[in-house]
């Protein structure tokens, strides 16, 4: 993915996808996913903050996470097609 389809993905679904994050990086507290809103580079940060790892390590992270959420989407679209 790009950065840019990356954002835009986080950012356009980040009601789903903010419970998730709480459960993908259990130290988060409610304020700090408030704070995210979306953003990737705050996300980034946040991961940053409470883990102790680098940017590079932060965005692989994130990276790895939205692939899981794609693929979880992915697949929920395919059975809703089935369904039908």
């Amino acid at each position: 993915m790009t950065d840019n389809s990356l954002r835009d993905r986080i950012q356009g679904n980040w009601k789903q996808l903010s419970g998730n994050v709480r459960h993908e990086w259990g130290k988060f507290t409610h304020n700090d996913v408030e704070q995210i809103k979306g953003d990737v580079e705050v996300l980034a940060g946040k991961i940053q903050e409470h883990y102790g790892v680098t940017k590079a390590e932060a965005r692989k992270q994130i990276d790895q996470w939205a692939s899981k959420f794609h693929a979880h989407e992915t697949d929920q679209s395919e059975s809703n097609k089935q369904a039908n």
